[in-house]
């Protein structure tokens, strides 16, 4: 079975070379040399004025919606992995739902105003596949209406825009290393900011609400990255921009053989970003072929491909959320949701799988 995505590692001599001296300091953790250094390092990557690492992506977005204090209610995507939602509502916050914009499936800024009261607080919105969100309009919306702009980018690690790292947009951005990611520290996240008295509370938070001299001055959480995760991370930032061109020479054999392929959809690409080309989402259109997605999906399956629903469903139409809060209706990205299927996409996979997956794609409806 080829599956949508599989793991990056280092060689094995590799990263048994950087864990050696964690035998020699026996620090496993709280923010050691390790640590500091993939702090420092990631840091230059994402172009983040101020970064701290985190023990994964989904606690690296309730550090920056504590760390901004936020209240009341937060604007955000539903066509998103449940992690983004979760943290709104697990920190207290409201979330209300906007419609996506379906040329990149990020969050419509056209459709933002009409959803803010007086209870609004922040924007969070979500980078999706590798392809970023509108952040000149969402800026101009938040400064506005005095609101604070937070993206979730765990789909964004080392992209650019109009030259500048992703971290250099929003308030702050969170990030998702999991061992599916385009770069990862197995388990891992970490959040960008763009101001240095944030960046101290997001140190405090991750620690217990400790500041460096032990002072607990806020309510805080255990995130901390350990030394064995952070080295991970070292190794394959060496890799990343290696990792992130054999992503793209995929990408593009998809895209030349599936580019005219009836009731097949592809996402464009956008202009002045540089891509790290995290996943390749398709759209099935039934009404072309004959087959809904799911279909398409069993039949991929039964040829040996396992091609992932991501996102769906949409996060506001889980049960777990029903009758707690008005839930926005979202027609757009409901129909993304049951159009959409993410393709097998990772640096060592065979041209052969690719071409194959294709010849199956241009095959329906014939």
């Amino acid at each position: 079975m080829i599956y949508v995505t599989k793991s990056t590692l280092p060689e094995f001599e590799e990263y048994v070379e950087e864990i050696r001296d964690i035998w020699e300091s026996h620090r496993l953790t709280n923010m050691g040399p390790k640590h500091e250094s993939l702090r420092n390092m990631l840091g230059e990557v994402l172009g983040a004025p101020y970064l701290e690492l985190a023990v994964n992506g989904h606690m690296a977005i309730e550090l920056a919606l504590k760390a901004l204090d936020l209240s009341g209610e937060i604007i955000t995507t539903p066509f998103t992995f449940a992690s983004t939602t979760h943290a709104i509502v697990r920190s207290g916050l409201t979330p209300v739902f906007c419609d996506i914009d379906p040329s990149t499936c990020t969050i419509d800024p056209q459709k933002i105003e009409a959803l803010i009261t007086k209870e609004t607080t922040a924007i969070l919105a979500v980078h999706v596949y590798g392809r970023i969100c509108q952040v000149e309009e969402l800026e101009k919306i938040a400064q506005k209406h005095g609101l604070k702009v937070i993206y979730d980018a765990a789909h964004a690690v080392g992209e650019t825009y109009l030259g500048k790292g992703i971290a250099s947009y929003g308030d702050a951005s969170a990030y998702s290393f999991h061992a599916t990611k385009v770069f990862h520290t197995v388990e891992g996240g970490a959040v960008s900011c763009r101001d240095k008295k944030t960046a101290e509370k997001l140190y405090a938070l991750k620690n217990f609400g400790m500041n460096p001299d032990g002072e607990v001055g806020d309510i805080g959480m255990n995130s901390k990255m350990s030394e064995f995760h952070a080295a991970m991370g070292l190794c394959n930032l060496r890799h990343l921009k290696e990792m992130i061109q054999e992503r793209k020479k995929r990408v593009e054999l998809y895209q030349e053989n599936l580019k005219d392929c009836p009731g097949i959809e592809i996402l464009p690409d956008q202009k002045h970003v540089v891509s790290n080309y995290a996943y390749f989402p398709i759209f099935i259109h039934k009404e072309e072929i004959g087959m809904d997605r799911d279909q398409v999906c069993a039949l991929l399956y039964e040829n040996g491909f396992f091609a992932r629903k991501y996102f769906y469903p949409l996060t506001s139409e889980f049960p777990c959320y029903q009758g707690k809060f008005p839930i926005q209706e979202t027609p757009i990205a409901h129909e993304r949701s049951i159009q959409v299927m993410t393709l097998p996409l990772y640096p060592d996979l065979e041209e052969e799988n690719i071409m194959e997956i294709c010849r199956i794609l241009k095959s329906l409806g014939k």
